[in-house]
């Protein structure tokens, strides 16, 4: 049947004519749901810890609502506007390393855009981030170590614990997330070996010193049998009410200790990880000995203690030579 020009096609042409192509995966998949799905791929198939996916989280957010206010998907952008959003981030005062673990998120975000087919090309392919300068990590002296590890008041139960659970940061170099974690059967107190996973579930073993085992002993046999009452867990560190601590409960006790000892109104239980690195260096460990405690993947993560001590040795000699 002929169809006068200008004439209406039939509904059944409509629908046929609205409905979209088969066999693409961009169709089947809909592209709003890209950010979601990156970070259960990441959660899931990379095994990222929950403090990086929590991060990338928080870059990708702020890419959501950039491509929001250009009233666009995130895999509409175009390179243009990335690079738009590149030097807003620098303009919002974050640091060179910030900016650069966001280009880092938004780089794979569209690389596995690409991968899953729903993005033909990738916008970020020529866009670099902002080189991230090395900051030298903050450590302590060997003194103030001491008058922290002495602030405890080891009479009291809560005190015990503290001195045993800061007596295991700076002997093993632990991140507060694996301390957290570590159940009592982790630790080989007659070798003195604890094992703990690090980031992506990694298993090592770290030494533990005979001055950290016996504080951990005494918070084993006098005050964890207490904390944990008649409750059921393999937890070695409790809070008062016999629970596992929250990193940020563990930040909050050695703070406090800290201004108690007067070593830095603002410490982190990471300077004890730096610490831990920087004074067995200094005492002449080996670089891969300290990068298999550390738990670091590329030992290039190692070597700005080598900076950290090198710069130390600097600062001695400017200070004693006659001639520097």
């Amino acid at each position: 049947m002929a169809i006068r020009p200008g004439a209406q096609p039939l509904a059944r042409d409509r629908v046929r004519s609205a409905a979209p192509p088969a066999g693409g995966a961009a169709a089947a998949r809909p592209p709003e749901g890209i950010v979601r799905d990156y970070l259960d791929h990441l959660r899931v198939e990379r095994a990222l810890s929950p403090n990086t996916l929590e991060a990338y989280g928080r870059d990708l957010a702020r890419l959501e609502a950039h491509a929001a206010r250009k009233r666009r998907n995130v895999v509409a952008l175009r390179q243009a506007d990335l690079a738009a959003f590149i030097g807003e981030l620098r303009g919002q005062g974050l640091a060179p390393r910030s900016v650069a673990r966001s280009v880092h998120a938004i780089r794979g975000l569209y690389r596995f855009a690409v991968r899953e087919g729903r993005l033909a090309g990738d916008p970020m392919q020529n866009l670099k981030a902002p080189r991230a300068f090395k900051a030298l990590p903050r450590y302590l002296s060997g003194a103030q170590v001491e008058a922290l590890l002495g602030a405890p008041d080891t009479a009291t139960p809560l005190g015990l614990r503290d001195r045993a659970m800061i007596e295991v940061l700076y002997a093993t170099g632990l991140r507060v997330s694996e301390l957290i974690a570590l159940r009592a059967a982790d630790l080989d107190m007659q070798v003195g070996i604890v094992t703990c996973f690090g980031k992506g579930g990694k298993e090592r073993l770290v030494p533990l010193g005979e001055v950290a085992r016996s504080w951990v002993s005494r918070y084993l046999a006098e005050v964890r049998p207490v904390m944990i009452g008649q409750r059921s867990t393999t937890v070695l560190f409790l809070s008062r009410r016999g629970a596992r601590l929250s990193r940020m409960g563990v930040w909050g006790i050695v703070r406090r200790h800290a201004v108690t000892a007067g070593v830095e109104r603002i410490l982190t239980p990471h300077v004890l990880r730096h610490s831990f690195a920087t004074h067995l260096l200094e005492g002449g460990a080996d670089l891969r000995a300290v990068q298999a405690m550390l738990g670091h993947a590329d030992i290039s993560t190692t070597q700005i203690y080598t900076h950290v001590t090198r710069e130390r040795l600097r600062q001695v000699y400017d200070r004693f030579h006659p001639r520097a």
